[in-house]
């Protein structure tokens, strides 16, 4: 078979990874890639953005599946595009991608269907925002309502927090993806994140893990995209795993097929285990950056066959299996990330890692100079995961791997799956 895979970062290398260990595929296309995944498939100078192109390229390659990596194209409709070209594609079409697209969209979907999440409501203009951020006495959490990268969400101690946020956000800190945001109530508890398939009201449990998305050590600062992760979270059971699919993804796979845009892919459901049980936090459309760095590295189960089998309606039947071990991703960022940061600066130690046992070194944001030699080129630059026997284990062989990177200009998290 040949498969294209969209998009560049560390998801993408841990995809391209597991696909190019199939007995089904023939040849790997990957558009835009970088350097590191040139390294497992031929690259082409397309952007994930551009959907005319993309089709341009499935047409002429004649591919046989697209694997659509990033969450924009799936906004954007690069599915329903392919599929009226009669190509199949690994994601979601618009109208199911809006669960990811709009919050707002999100919230409005479990409420009409009874999935329990926090009280919110969404607003486009601030006094209002403002006052209702006051009667939740501030503690409250502020959501641009589109895409903004992993970084559109502040969680509010007090009032003027609160509106420090709701007036950044209105005043388009994010762009487009805040002209309208979403003030919801702050719930507690631990953080799942349940990885699952789906093919219209059909849904087969993947995985979990648990992401950290705070930039610093204790859960301090700014949200990111993540900046590392453990998988099997350490919150899951059998007991749990049921629950999470009865009362959230099977509802959600259900409805959206009745509502006449069937849901097919992964969905990924950020979850928060409160008192009341599991509430939704939010959904994503794609497999998580830096999650599908600790769950596919677990898969035991032909990546490829599991999607060909999804998009081909046969997904009830497939069986998804996994290794016991665990594993633990560090991520290594550039330094002010997510703030401002620079580019540039050179990377050393990779060589150490290959061939390293029960360590893996995904490229999130690295390019190649004039020299050959590997430097960074984005904020999250390198996810080091480690596997092992069980968390402790695969937490030690993922900063083994992060002692053997020399990177001055780059920072990690140190408390990443650590017990407490």
């Amino acid at each position: 078979m040949k498969v294209l895979l969209v998009g560049s970062g560390g998801r993408e290398h841990a995809l391209a990874l597991a696909l190019s260990g199939s007995p089904l595929l023939q040849e790997l296309l990957i558009a835009p890639g970088s350097p590191a995944l040139g390294r497992l498939g031929r690259l082409v100078a397309v952007a994930a953005e551009d959907t005319d192109q993309l089709c341009a390229l499935a047409e002429k390659e004649q591919v046989d599946l697209v694997v659509i990596g990033p969450e924009l194209p799936l906004v954007n409709g690069l599915a329903d595009r392919l599929d009226s070209l009669g190509i199949a594609a690994f994601g979601p079409r618009a109208a199911a991608a809006r669960l990811e697209g709009s919050k707002e969209f999100a919230r409005d979907f479990c409420a009409r269907h009874a999935i329990p999440q926090p009280a919110f409501a969404a607003f486009d203009e601030p006094a209002a925002a403002i006052r209702f951020a006051h009667s939740l006495n501030g503690y409250c959490v502020v959501k641009a309502d589109g895409l903004a990268a992993g970084k559109g969400v502040v969680v509010c101690d007090d009032w003027a927090m609160a509106e420090q946020a709701i007036q950044s956000m209105l005043d388009g800190q994010f762009g487009a993806a805040s002209r309208r945001i979403l003030i919801e109530e702050r719930i507690s508890g631990p953080e799942i994140s349940a990885f699952a398939l789906l093919d219209g009201p059909e849904a087969v449990w993947m995985a979990s893990a648990r992401d950290h998305k705070r930039a610093f050590d204790n859960d301090q600062g700014p949200n990111t995209g993540g900046m590392g992760a453990v998988s099997p979270s350490p919150h899951e059971t059998e007991a749990l795993r049921g629950q999470i699919m009865d009362r959230i993804i099977q509802p959600v796979a259900r409805a959206m097929a009745e509502e006449g845009t069937p849901y097919t892919g992964i969905l990924y459901a950020g979850l928060m285990l409160t008192e009341d049980g599991p509430k939704v936090i939010e959904f994503n459309c794609r497999f998580g950056d830096p999650e599908a760095q600790v769950i596919l590295p677990r898969l035991k189960s032909d990546l490829l066959a599991a999607m060909l089998t999804q998009t081909e309606g046969g997904l009830s039947h497939f069986d998804m299996r996994w290794s016991p071990d665990h594993a633990v991703t560090v991520v290594l960022a550039s330094s002010g990330y997510p703030g401002s940061y620079q580019t540039g600066s050179q990377i050393k130690g990779l060589d150490a890692l290959e061939g390293q046992p029960d360590i893996l070194a995904y490229h999130a944001g690295t390019s190649l100079d004039e020299a050959g030699r590997v430097t960074a080129a984005g904020g999250r630059v390198l996810a080091i995961t480690g596997l092992g026997p069980d968390s402790q284990s695969a937490r030690a062989r993922a900063y083994q791997g992060v002692a053997m990177i020399d990177w001055p200009e780059g920072f990690c998290r140190r408390d990443i799956a650590a017990t407490r």
